[in-house]
């Protein structure tokens, strides 16, 4: 028996803590079979994100946007409008139980996606999120991951940057690099529309992520 995964769109920003409580809800009734498997595309107002490993000093302006505490591994991140945020809320049981694997699998969605726009990005040891190498020495950030998995579902995910302000990046060291910037679809001189990316994300998603049987 099949098991469709649910999209959810939402073309106003969606506060944090609602998105939290969205996901504690889907992840439960996932274990408990009541709902299906659920990835949610939608925006954010500005705002910082600490994970498990934040550094408070990396919180550079802590007084700049609300600062939530996230319960996902990583450090601190900055969502706001312009970024696309994937919640995945997978059951994971279903796919090999197996987490490094399944942060892999997300890392190739991404870099699957940001190709459908020419864009080349890439995984870096040491370092979670995808890049883009500019030459020279000079790499930026276009992706982040941050994931948590309870009874072996998924929640948290990513966030692609597609246009959003890069300077609100600054009140953070985003994920405690602080040798190498952040960049957009936009920045890199590509306009493509929220419609256009969320597009290419699930068709990505689909070569990746098969549906789940019993």
């Amino acid at each position: 028996m099949s098991h469709p995964i649910q999209w959810r769109i939402s073309d106003d920003p969606v506060d944090y803590p609602e998105a939290l409580d969205f996901m504690e809800r889907r992840v439960a009734a996932i274990r408990a079979g009541t709902a299906p498997e659920c990835v949610w595309l939608l925006e954010h107002p500005p705002l910082y994100t600490a994970g498990t490993s934040a550094d408070p000093r990396d919180l550079l302006d802590p007084d700049r946007f609300p600062v939530y505490p996230a319960g996902r591994g990583g450090q601190y991140t900055y969502h706001g409008p312009g970024q696309r945020v994937a919640y995945v809320m997978l059951d994971l049981k279903r796919r090999g139980a197996d987490i490094r694997q399944y942060v892999r699998t997300l890392e190739e969605w991404l870099i699957r996606t940001l190709d459908r726009f020419t864009v080349k990005g890439e995984r870096r040891d040491g370092r979670v999120g995808i890049w883009v190498d500019h030459g020279g020495g000079r790499e930026d950030k276009i992706a982040a991951i941050g994931v948590r998995v309870r009874h072996w579902v998924s929640f948290h995910g990513v966030a692609l940057n597609v246009d959003p302000d890069l300077g609100h990046f600054s009140g953070i060291v985003p994920c405690g690099i602080s040798r190498h910037g952040v960049t957009s679809l936009w920045d890199l001189g590509l306009t493509p529309t929220m419609p256009e990316v969320d597009g290419a994300l699930i068709e990505a998603f689909a070569d990746l992520f098969e549906t789940a049987d019993d």
